[in-house]
């Protein structure tokens, strides 16, 4: 009876962090009610998982090019050495503190670290590759793609009902 409870707790746990991820706003008693559980136990499961860091933030999903804010976003795949005893991580790590770097990620197939770098200008994030980026020790070779539209992010659309400028529809 006792695996039971728990598979039970986990199917809760799973669900109320899909909740989550599609909408960090709603309540305690909205994620109640759709969880078929009292408000408590909703409150208590997230202080766990945020005790434990299975939650590690909140964040607006904000779609800039709606702002006067002006910035580039840059996907930088990284060719890299890992490091005796370190492996990826000692690299990782560097990269992950500088202040332009919004994401690093570990991946397999043609490079090792994907990073997502924001910045005002293409020349900015540009420099930032070639003066602090691309001289670290364990780095071989980047390769810079500029994010020139977003479309869709973390399930959400972001298209626009602006007509295109070159008349196609």
């Amino acid at each position: 009876m006792g695996g039971q409870r728990w598979k039970g707790r986990k199917c809760i746990m799973d669900k109320l962090l899909k909740l989550l991820d599609t909408n960090a706003r709603l309540t305690n008693a909205q994620l109640a009610v759709m969880l078929d559980t009292t408000e408590e136990s909703v409150r208590a499961q997230i202080a766990g998982l945020e005790k434990s860091g299975v939650i590690r933030a909140y964040k607006a999903l904000i779609d800039w090019d709606r702002t006067d804010r002006e910035y580039v976003t840059a996907i930088i795949e990284l060719r890299v050495t890992p490091k005796r005893d370190l492996g990826f991580e000692g690299i990782a790590e560097t990269i992950m503190r500088f202040e332009e770097v919004e994401s690093v990620y570990l991946m397999s197939g043609g490079y090792d670290l994907s990073v997502v770098v924001t910045g005002r200008t293409f020349k900015e994030v540009a420099m930032f590759v070639a003066k602090r980026l691309s001289t670290l020790d364990s780095v071989i070779s980047t390769a810079t793609h500029f994010v020139l539209r977003r479309y869709k992010e973390k399930g959400v659309l972001f298209l626009t009902e602006d007509k295109d400028e070159r008349g196609i529809q």
